[in-house]
């Protein structure tokens, strides 16, 4: 019988020269590296520790937690610029010179990152949500505003309000749920990384930051891909899906009814089934 996978029992460390990545890591097979989303008390356990029983029966599973969530070791770095090096340290203190990658939202788009800048790196690619733009919705959308909110004024009712525009169910949103996001996301370090990333300020800036965005080079993204979606998302509304579902060379979308932005909680089940048959899918032949 299979030891029960549990928070303790799966932690892991990796000394690295811009400090200690922590990860969860459970299971033997090829190597799956999950890369959880942003916002106020996120962890990849949070995200994932739900699904990691299930993948561990096939794949070498990895949750990274990014630095600057209160997990890993902070850079001092803007957490989206921490995540993409983060990826690569982690890969390279593991030996792993490809893996198959899932990502949640921010993970995703870090996902979709690395693999454009080190294509020999990543074999697959999942997503859940987030990638791409807002084509009809408007921008940011509802639930990246109540994060603005929150941000500048961390209140357990703006971070209620948040959590509630992450789910179709409300139910999801339990007082425990509420506790444990507020204790994380109010831990000063944690607080200041947030403003960086969500502060107005912050927000303002990154929509007029120089350079070409991540999502106008998903052309050149060699990754097999799938991007997976809630239809009722209020993060990132399903019209985000049309850039990347048109741009990316090798890519599938598949969209989950009654479910909002975290689709491999709401909707668990048919969300592991999609995606392990997607990674275990034996490759066509060359024509």
């Amino acid at each position: 019988m299979t030891a029960e996978l549990t928070h303790a029992s799966t932690s892991r460390e990796l000394d690295t020269p811009e400090g200690v990545l922590r990860y969860h890591e459970a299971g033997q097979g090829p190597p799956l590296l999950f890369l959880h989303g942003s916002g106020p008390g996120v962890t990849g356990w949070r995200n994932f520790g739900g699904n990691l029983a299930r993948f561990a029966e096939r794949f070498r599973c990895l949750i990274l937690e990014f630095p600057g969530f209160g997990v890993s070791d902070p850079t001092g770095e803007h957490p989206m610029t921490a995540a993409s090096g983060a990826v690569v340290r982690f890969l390279d203190g593991l030996g792993l010179r490809q893996v198959d990658v899932i990502g949640n939202s921010m993970g995703g788009i870090v996902g979709a990152q690395v693999a454009l800048a080190h294509p020999d790196r990543i074999g697959r690619l999942v997503t859940v949500g987030g990638i791409g733009r807002n084509v009809f919705s408007p921008a940011p959308g509802e639930g990246i505003r109540l994060l603005m909110e929150f941000t500048e004024r961390p209140t357990r009712e703006a971070l209620t309000q948040w959590l509630h525009s992450m789910v179709h169910d409300p139910a999801l949103v339990t007082e425990e749920l509420i506790e444990e996001r507020w204790r994380q996301a109010t831990d000063p370090g944690t607080l200041a990384a947030a403003r960086r990333m969500y502060g107005k300020a912050a927000m303002a800036a990154a929509l007029n930051a120089p350079g070409t965005p991540y999502w106008a080079k998903l052309h050149q993204l060699k990754a097999r891909t799938l991007i997976t979606w809630g239809r009722d998302d209020r993060v990132s509304p399903l019209d985000m899906a049309l850039l990347p579902m048109r741009l990316i060379p090798d890519v599938e979308v598949h969209v989950f009814p009654n479910c909002g932005h975290w689709v491999m909680i709401e909707q668990k089940d048919a969300w592991e089934s999609v995606v392990i048959a997607f990674l275990t899918r034996k490759d066509e032949p060359s024509r």
